[in-house]
């Protein structure tokens, strides 16, 4: 026969366990319950498409500037599948989670935002959620649209809704269950986003702010050079850092950028509105319709006040002292290739296919000759930029205006640019050697589209 105390502990524990389980799912369904409220937004109307004639002109001009800003065409146009009418969507982005299309943003009454009003695009904007209450992936960056003014995003409308109206549905994303169910992206937004305008920071001057808000903001720097967590949202404590895009390596923009020489103020400048830096070389790959395609099409105080934003966020002022030296030995480098004969055999192949358009001898690299010495492909932790840029080459509507690059995606087998690749990180850089240089050449050629044989690029 047991003692009576054991029967009183377990009779009063087995009460206050009860308790305490009734509390937990009590808790947890006022949890979900607040869950599912904070989750919920109601539709708005449709409206009528907009009247064109209800926008002024100058606000149609300011809203296509903030359109070039933000790159709304670049992510809204189907690229592949023989490309698509601009602004209709279908664009196809490749994510850990599975292949996101983007929605078209037409003045379409069924496929696209025709029936929006103002409201609703705003709340998309500054919220990430759709007119139907529908929440959007963050495939859109409104987590870095929340920081337009309204103003701003008044102004995009008008000129979206001035735009050419296409009939045209986008591919259905390829996400899997459970990451399908779209409420699943307000526990994203509880984790992630921060709702706010910009406000700007009284330590700096106003055309500092103007970068900031523009770059945080609209332009979305960020997205494409911050790496991501598990969950796809920028590490915050690593903001421009670099990160992989498109197969493509988009480098740090801060103090770590690895370049020998500075990216000052007059370089990011150039690069951005010209699409090529003199010291740093053009802009390629996701990078190239930046500058040639928005930025060379809007104010250039604002490509100004970008440029003098990262300026700061990179610490030139303070890192240039040491530019002229690393140019210098740059140029000296650049020199050796052309001295005599050469024993070395990778340095006879990188002769023969690069040296004539990339040698220097100059106090200074010629515009249009980049100095593969200063060239972020050269300093980053793995070859795939400079890979990407020998197979793919530049159009003379990439990079520098009017300078073309041929591809040697024929030209040159894995073996050739692993070995050039390992010649120019020995002899250009003062970093440890790449590894695997023929393997990832093999996993590069596999991202790009093969070139004719009869053609050049």
């Amino acid at each position: 026969m047991l003692p009576a105390r054991w029967y009183v502990f377990h009779g009063i524990g087995g009460r206050v366990i009860k308790r305490l389980l009734a509390g937990v799912a009590a808790a947890g369904v006022l949890g979900g319950l607040g869950f599912l409220y904070y989750a919920w937004y109601p539709p708005i109307a449709p409206i009528e498409r907009p009247n064109p004639a209800n926008f002024s002109a100058e606000q149609i001009e300011r809203g296509r500037i903030v359109a070039a800003e933000g790159y709304c065409a670049e992510c809204h146009t189907r690229t592949d599948n023989g490309g698509g009418p601009e602004l209709a969507g279908d664009y196809r982005m490749d994510t850990p989670f599975g292949a996101i299309y983007s929605s078209n943003i037409t003045p379409d009454v069924e496929m696209g935002i025709g029936a929006w009003s103002e409201e609703a695009f705003r709340r998309a904007m500054h919220l990430g959620v759709s007119r139907k209450g529908v929440h959007l992936i963050p495939a859109f960056p409104y987590d870095h649209f929340t920081k337009m003014t309204d103003q701003d995003i008044s102004d995009l409308y008008a000129y979206i809704m001035t735009r050419p109206a296409v009939h045209m549905s986008r591919r259905p994303n390829e996400l899997p269950f459970p990451l399908s169910l779209r409420i699943l992206q307000a526990g994203w937004k509880l984790l992630y986003l921060r709702p706010g305008v910009y406000k700007p920071d009284p330590r700096h001057d106003a055309l500092w702010n103007r970068g900031a808000y523009l770059a945080e903001g609209n332009a979305h720097c960020g997205a494409c050079h911050t790496p991501r967590d598990l969950m796809g949202a920028e590490k915050k404590g690593s903001a421009y850092e670099g990160a992989v895009v498109d197969n493509w390596i988009a480098p740090a923009l801060n103090e770590h950028n690895p370049t020998p020489t500075t990216w000052t103020e007059d370089e990011l400048f150039q690069y951005l509105r010209f699409g090529v830096a003199p010291l740093h070389g053009p802009a390629g790959g996701p990078m190239s319709p930046v500058p040639h395609r928005f930025l060379s099409t809007v104010p250039e105080e604002d490509v100004h006040a970008i440029a003098h934003y990262f300026a700061d966020v990179d610490h030139a002022a303070e890192r240039e002292k040491n530019d002229k030296a690393a140019l210098a030995r740059a140029m000296e480098e650049s020199k050796t290739d052309l001295i005599g004969p050469n024993v070395d055999p990778d340095a006879k192949l990188y002769q023969g296919a690069c040296a004539a358009c990339h040698y220097n001898a100059a106090p200074t690299p010629v515009l249009g000759r980049p100095d593969l010495a200063l060239n972020n492909a050269l300093w980053l932790d793995e070859p795939t930029n400079l890979y990407q840029v020998m197979l793919r080459g530049l159009t003379a509507e990439e990079g520098q205006s009017g300078v073309a690059m041929p591809s040697f995606y024929n030209a040159l087998s894995d073996k050739d640019m692993a070995r050039i690749a390992a010649y120019l990180r020995r002899t250009r850089t003062t970093l440890p050697p790449w590894t695997n240089l023929e393997k990832k050449a093999a996993e590069v050629r596999k991202t790009v589209q093969p070139v004719p044989v009869n053609s050049s690029h």
